[in-house]
């Protein structure tokens, strides 16, 4: 067999997904660095590895992630953590971040990493998972539905940072 198929297929045999370690540190900075550059929001960047290094990795990590090698070189990632539904009575795996970069996309890492952070939910008794996506990210949006996800327009992301984090603190 010759063509994209045949070279998807082969790329695809050199895929293996572990959990990030310490050491993957600078891989991982990389790879947020990547995946800010392709929501355009590299600006707003100010992720550094030591933050990384004691948040995920330190004595009391905030999140974990989930690598995606091919052929031993890391491509992708997802970095999650656990968030609680108080209507299920379980945690959720919520992903914070799912990025492979563009030169490996379409060859299934995406849905290796889908596919291990659904069993680590499995494992985990989570009653879901649940990550955002940009509503201008047409090829993602597709990839999420491909895997049977489906988008709940009618919740608003909402966020509360900087100077209205810090007044709201001050009320009493």
């Amino acid at each position: 067999m010759s063509g994209p198929k045949a070279l998807r297929r082969k790329r695809n045999i050199g895929l293996k997904v572990q959990p990030g370690a310490a050491r993957d540190v600078p891989a991982i900075l990389g790879l947020i660095r990547g995946l800010a550059r392709y929501e355009h929001l590299a600006h707003t960047l100010k992720t550094t590895a030591r933050r990384l290094r004691r948040d995920g990795f330190g004595a009391h990590p905030y999140f974990r992630t989930l690598l995606c090698r091919n052929d031993g070189k890391i491509i992708g990632f997802a970095l999650y953590f656990f968030t609680y539904s108080t209507f299920l009575s379980r945690p959720n795996l919520y992903i914070e971040d799912l990025f492979v970069k563009p030169g490996h996309r379409g060859a299934g890492a995406g849905k290796a990493l889908m596919s291990n952070l659904a069993r680590v939910a499995l494992r985990m008794g989570c009653g879901r998972m649940e990550w955002t996506v940009l509503n201008w990210n047409r090829p993602a949006i597709s990839f999420y539905e491909r895997i049977g996800a489906s988008l709940h327009k009618e919740w608003l992301l909402t966020r509360l940072t900087g100077t209205p984090l810090r007044r709201l603190a001050k009320k009493g």
